[in-house]
């Protein structure tokens, strides 16, 4: 998945590309429509789960988010059980661009398991962007999914994704510093990371998960306690 097909996904095209776009939107949801027709009764979970979330991911790009979300929240089931982090976390992404009641929610639940767990990089960067930019510009929030998407991409990324992954976290940090406070100089721009303690792992991952449960409220869909005994000891 690539932060540029998202942005092309959700329609970032004009005119005749639009048109195109829809049109091809619409013959893959065809397409998918048949498969899952003709899946037998008994085809693996796994199959169906697949098929449905793109099924979402197409209905949803198609601004028909209230017939998206349904596919995915099932999907997201399955994949949680199977323990397909990446996956589940594509799910939420969807949910959340769905525009739906719960769909907030589902954005700090897909960030939780996807800095939780060794979901794809270019991913949990995407969810982060997401909260930088659904957060008011004065708010500390944006700034510390901005760290973390940093932090992220330093200790996950490989090595051939490493310079472009850092470089667009890193981008996203200073853009929330100029917007937050008006950082304009690297001198100034020091100090506040250090204001903000946001070269502090240690602390501000703890005011994501802090983030997360404003996002979530008392909406979460598993057990994180649960989930936790299952994460690799390092």
């Amino acid at each position: 998945m690539s932060l540029l097909d998202n942005n092309m996904i959700l329609g970032a095209v004009d005119g005749e590309d639009a048109v195109q776009s829809t049109s091809n939107l619409e013959s893959k949801l065809f397409a998918l429509d048949e498969r899952l027709r003709e899946l037998p009764a008994d085809a693996p979970l796994l199959e169906r789960a697949f098929l449905e979330l793109e099924k979402s991911r197409n209905l949803t790009a198609l601004g028909k988010g209230d017939e998206g979300w349904p596919l995915a929240r099932a999907a997201f089931d399955i994949y949680l059980q199977e323990k397909d982090w990446d996956k589940a976390v594509q799910a939420c992404e969807i949910m959340f661009l769905a525009e739906q009641d719960e769909s907030v929610s589902a954005l700090g639940q897909g960030v939780w398991l996807a800095v939780s767990f060794p979901v794809e990089t270019e991913l949990t960067l995407a969810m982060l962007q997401h909260i930088v930019d659904e957060t008011p510009e004065d708010a500390d929030g944006a700034a510390v999914a901005a760290a973390t998407a940093v932090y992220i991409a330093e200790l996950r990324a490989g090595e051939e994704e490493k310079d472009n992954l850092s470089f667009f976290a890193n981008q996203l940090l200073g853009t929330v510093a100029r917007r937050h406070s008006n950082i304009q100089s690297q001198e100034d721009f020091s100090a506040w990371i250090e204001k903000l303690e946001l070269n502090h792992p240690e602390k501000f991952l703890v005011r994501l998960r802090n983030v997360v449960d404003v996002l979530v409220q008392d909406q979460w869909w598993f057990d994180r306690d649960e989930l936790r005994e299952t994460m690799p000891v390092n």
